[in-house]
């Protein structure tokens, strides 16, 4: 790389995002072939050269995937500060951190990574103060990483855990069960399961899951899905016989999933048609739940697809549920389930002006997460809804988990953009929160702060977003910057600490995350004012925090870089196209990019509530007006661009990264680099360890060069 002169920081408020690296060479790109392929759909001619590459078994994409892995290994290996990213990240990574502990048969299960481990493993503690002891190592089992332990459940007496194993980390999983005190496997092996939770029934001798049908030989990671179903095994019988408990081939979108509340004696199902917060739920009365009766009768309580019902758990016959029914902001009500008819429910604890994120019913009462502006509050009640008192939170900041009730604690994750996460325990009788094996490794959090401020999309509405920087910023629009967002699927986006982005601050870096229209930041609506049709809100939320940023000279376009993954790919690879001057630098992360086929690959088609179908007219319309893919322009200059994916992504297939950076980097007239990252031996959600790290390295090098970092001063 040329070195940048100081002119164009001067001039990177007023010039284009490309100006600093107008002096880059241009990179020669592995040719990828044009296949002349097009089809008329709904009056309109669509061209797709690139769909050869849908084919995950063709030696010709293989050799293609192959010869861009080389390239973008070799330019990002030759970027200034990427050694210096992998080293500090590393440093920053290498602190213990626990996770929230399942309690079963007086024990408590969890997870802990002691700070580099390619794996969080699992521990037990007998009761709250007994000592730590292991109980499952994933790191001894596939000391390279390639297997996930991706999911584990204790027996109620915990005495058994059953946990799921994942090649690569894909959502496909396989079930083992493992006697704790022995260490012995026991035969069980249950497979083909996905998008599942795992149950036991209180009698210790089985458990529910869900399935799908086995996919074609050779299609695992790609064939779309359908047919899923809710099964209870039987330890010590082959899954063949396995008992089915409700299945729905009717609805091919449908997505079922079953789980035991502590008491026993019911079993809870809810069925989504699609991958968002909207459901059906039915229960199950299975009786005495030493004898559990698996095979009574599947009952409906919600048999619509109105809105959402989370089922908490139950007190006695009353079944709490989180709903936004009538009530955008989130309710609790309770159902009894002798008598669940809907005009018999009752209100428990009612809507207020902050959105309820997550709640979970404890022996006492209810425990509810409140988001005001994108910050936590933990609140709680009695089991009628009357408010007792609130968590006290060390600092302003976000929950990111809840649970553990039954050892008597409520325990909960606290975050902050400076603030490790760590679990706490709060006693409801005596009122006090006390951590729980805190990080011992504290950051020096001093120099820097969070700020929370709000931009005015297109509309007039006000979108949050939390800028973090050195105290001492200075806003004169020279600051490398990093602005992040997701906005969909009513997933919200909280303030939280990441030990790579501490490592950007340090070399002088602004970091940013945007509260766009699409997640469920302010509850209900905020989610459907950019789902559908309506999606380019989220996409103008995002332009106008990025148009902020500018304004106010926390950065500058040619100081701006952007990340998204998955649907945050998505939007960042959309907003590349709509306003590519206001940005350096994009790096799209297992992105969705083809809007007229992701519902003909796995999962795909659960997407159809947050996206709309390229089946349907209308909403195909839609969807063609900002697909990456098929909005890629000859001749626009387009931001850097890196494009990641994985080998086992079965969620977001990596035929979508192929086709786009194909074919930016055939439109790319100028000199900035358009890359594709593939991860071996990963998926969608899943990297080991070091090989996690050494991807961050790669995306903060990526955006450092291409918005002006300089590296650190020599230590003297």
């Amino acid at each position: 790389m040329v070195p940048k002169g100081r002119w164009l920081l001067l001039a990177a408020a007023v010039l284009c995002a490309g100006a600093a690296l107008a002096q880059s060479p241009k990179l020669s790109y592995p040719a990828a072939r044009k296949a002349e392929v097009s089809e008329e759909l709904f009056g309109v001619k669509v061209s797709d050269p690139y769909r050869w590459m849908e084919d995950a078994g063709s030696a010709e994409l293989a050799a293609w995937v192959a010869a861009q892995g080389r390239l973008t290994s070799g330019y990002l290996g030759e970027l200034p500060l990427r050694a210096h990213f992998e080293k500090r990240i590393t440093e920053l990574w290498n602190y213990p951190r626990t996770y929230i502990p399942i309690v079963e048969g007086g024990r408590l299960f969890y997870r802990r990574n002691e700070g580099l481990q390619q794996q969080t493993a699992i521990y037990m503690r007998e009761g709250l103060d007994g000592p730590r002891q292991l109980v499952l190592d994933p790191n001894a089992m596939f000391p390279d990483g390639s297997t996930a332990l991706a999911d584990f459940r204790p027996s109620p007496d915990g005495r058994l855990i059953a946990y799921a194993l994942a090649e690569g980390g894909a959502d496909w999983r396989t079930i083992r069960v493992r006697d704790i005190a022995s260490g012995r496997a026991l035969p069980d092996e249950v497979k083909w399961v996905r998008f599942s939770w795992l149950s036991w029934t209180r009698d210790n001798k089985g458990f529910f899951y869900s399935r799908f049908p086995e996919p074609p030989k050779g299609q695992m990671l790609h064939a779309a899905l359908g047919g899923q179903a809710v099964y209870y095994h039987r330890l010590g019988t082959p899954q063949s016989e396995d008992v089915l408990i409700i299945e729905r081939p009717e609805l091919s979108r449908g997505l079922l999933a079953a789980w035991v509340p502590r008491q026993g004696r019911y079993l809870l199902i809810r069925l989504a048609e699609g991958s968002g917060p909207v459901n059906r739920l039915y229960y199950v009365d299975m009786g005495d739940p030493e004898r559990p009766d698996v095979k009574a009768p599947v009952k409906p309580l919600v048999e619509d697809d109105g809105a959402e019902y989370t089922a908490l758990g139950h007190i006695g016959p009353t079944l709490y549920v989180k709903t936004d029914e009538n009530a955008p902001n989130g309710k609790i009500i309770g159902i009894d389930l002798r008598n669940p008819r809907r005009a018999t429910w009752k209100t428990v604890i009612p809507e207020s002006k902050d959105a309820i994120r997550i709640a979970s019913v404890f022996a006492e009462g209810i425990v509810v997460e409140y988001l005001s502006d994108v910050q936590s509050r933990l609140a709680i009640y009695d089991r009628s809804g009357v408010p007792q008192s609130e968590i006290p939170l060390p600092a302003v900041g976000s929950i990111t988990g809840l649970g553990g009730q039954r050892s008597g604690r409520i325990f909960f994750t606290f975050t902050s953009p400076l603030y490790q996460p760590t679990l706490f325990q709060y006693n409801p009788q005596t009122g006090q929160v006390a951590a729980f094996e805190a990080p011992s490794a504290a950051i020096d959090a001093s120099k820097y702060e969070t700020r929370r401020l709000f931009a005015v999309s297109r509309d007039g509405t006000r979108v949050p977003f939390f800028v973090t920087a050195r105290k001492d910023l200075k806003l004169d629009g020279a600051n490398p910057t990093l602005l992040h967002g997701y906005g969909g699927f009513s997933i919200s986006m909280l303030p939280a600490y990441r030990s790579d982005v501490v490592a950007w601050l340090e070399l002088g870096g602004v970091w940013v995350s945007a509260n766009i229209r699409g997640g469920g930041e302010y509850g209900r609506d905020w989610h459907r004012a950019a789902r559908g049709e309506n999606r380019q809100n989220g996409f103008d939320d995002f332009i106008a925090v990025a148009e902020h940023l500018v304004k106010e000279k926390y950065t500058a376009p040619a100081k701006l870089a952007i990340w998204g993954r998955s649907n945050g790919g998505l939007l960042v690879s959309v907003v590349s196209q709509q306003r590519p001057e206001l940005y350096a630098a994009v790096i799209s992360g297992v992105p969705v990019t083809d809007m007229l086929r992701f519902d003909r690959f796995t999962g795909g088609r659960a997407w159809i509530p947050e996206y709309g179908s390229p089946r349907n007219p209308q909403q195909f319309q839609n969807l063609l007006r900002y697909s990456p893919y098929h909005n890629v322009k000859a001749g626009t200059c387009y931001p850097a661009t890196l494009v990641t994916t994985a080998e086992y992504d079965d969620r977001v297939v990596p035929n979508h990264a192929y086709k786009f950076a194909a074919a930016v980097q055939a439109a790319q007239p100028c000199p900035r680099p358009v890359l594709l990252r593939y991860e071996a031996k990963a998926s969608h959600g899943y990297t080991p360890t070091q090989r996690q790290i050494a991807e961050l390295a790669d995306v903060w090098a990526f955006a450092a060069e291409h918005t002006g970092m300089r590296a650190p001063a020599p230590e003297r």
